[in-house]
């Protein structure tokens, strides 16, 4: 079974979670149990009533259990997770004890409060254990106690190239998804992460998160305020998304950071700071170096400055600081988002360098202006 879709004029394929591959894996894995043959294709059913299909990688039988293997097809995604083996191990469990769940090899195994599961469970989310569940008692001929071992082949290494370790999420990645279904360079899975990275850092009871569009602005921000890494969250493009969520989520100061082009772009007043969404108004941009006192010949460079970063140090070569007007500028834009009295906001500004160039105080996001720097 493929899906498509159409993004940007390219047919772009879908692909499974890994909370599919791991139903699937325990369909194959149980029917083997129940009837000593592994079946040549495993049909699952996805939360929104799907039903694809998948071939066994690999499969192993032995006393007491069955195991199957699902290699991860991420479609078109730039998913980590694309090609990896999905095993599940199936054993009849005591009379009484339902389906249970364990983490394997390669799953990791959840360490802190404030995720879907609580400390000490494997980190096999809640609807990917339905579907699992459900995979399993299509085919088990009315029993209904199984162990069930979840393993990724280098799932650990896997694992350190997403926000498991910051989460508390140890020893491999996540069984995760909520459809079934991977879409193409969707942002849901980021936005998501950001989501469980507050709730973290709330559970942790920390009174301080900063969010930054990228490394260098993210490391400069921790170094500034000397922040722990439950802190950080890995909010990258999406101011919008962070601030909607701590709207309801509240911690009592947040801190966005990022460079000068993705924080001139929040100033004019984009929440989704990514290239794609829009590039930073030039012209804009040296309307404020004209109101901060930049000469005419100063604003006509400025305005056909290659980048803003070019723009940045034009200004600074002339012996103007635009960093705490722009500052001033992106805070208003995340305060009219976030605009909540017991949060305050502070916006950081960075050079490629990671070094401060504008900066606002901590002031209650439903102000009107922020207080200067």
């Amino acid at each position: 079974m493929e899906a498509a879709i159409e993004t940007e004029s390219k047919n772009l394929r879908r692909g499974w979670t890994t909370g599919t591959c791991a139903a699937a894996a325990s369909k194959a894995a149980c029917l083997a149990l129940m009837t000593g043959e592994f079946p040549a294709m495993v049909e699952v059913t996805l939360p929104g009533g799907q039903r694809p299909a998948f071939a066994l990688a690999m499969e192993e039988k032995g006393s007491g259990f069955a195991k199957a293997g699902i290699v991860k097809d991420a479609g078109d995604d730039p998913d980590v997770t694309h090609g990896a083996l999905i095993m599940s191990t199936l054993r009849r469990g005591l009379p009484g004890t339902g389906i249970t769940f364990k983490a394997g090899p390669g799953v990791g195994t959840v360490t802190r409060l404030g995720l879907p599961l609580p400390p000490g469970e494997p980190s096999i989310n809640p609807v990917p254990r339905k579907m699992i569940a459900q995979a399993i008692l299509e085919v088990c001929h009315g029993e209904r106690d199984f162990e069930v071992e979840i393993s990724v082949a280098d799932g650990e290494k896997i694992a350190e190239r997403t926000l498991n370790g910051r989460l508390g999420i140890l020893g491999g990645i996540s069984i995760l998804g909520t459809t079934g279904i991977v879409i193409p360079f969707s942002c849901a899975s980021w936005i998501h992460s950001i989501w469980r990275g507050i709730d973290v850092a709330r559970a942790a009871g920390l009174d301080h998160v900063s969010g930054a569009t990228g490394n260098v602005s993210e490391k400069a921000a921790q170094a500034h305020h000397g922040l722990t890494e439950i802190a950080l969250i890995d909010m990258g493009d999406f101011v919008g998304g962070m601030l909607k969520y701590l709207r309801s989520h509240p911690v009592p100061k947040v801190t966005i950071a990022g460079g000068v082009a993705k924080m001139t772009k929040l100033s004019q007043g984009m929440l989704d700071v990514h290239s794609k969404r829009g590039l930073a108004d030039l012209e804009a941009l040296a309307k404020v170096a004209a109101e901060a006192g930049a000469a005419a010949d100063l604003v006509a460079r400025i305005t056909a400055a290659n980048t803003v970063s070019h723009a940045f140090q034009l200004a600074d070569e002339s012996g103007l600081s635009l960093g705490n007007r722009i500052a001033a500028l992106a805070w208003k834009t995340a305060a009219k988002a976030l605009h909540t009295p017991d949060i305050a906001l502070e916006i950081l500004v960075f050079d490629r360098q990671g070094q401060l160039v504008g900066k606002t105080q901590f002031t209650p996001s439903d102000h009107s202006e922020p207080l200067s720097a």
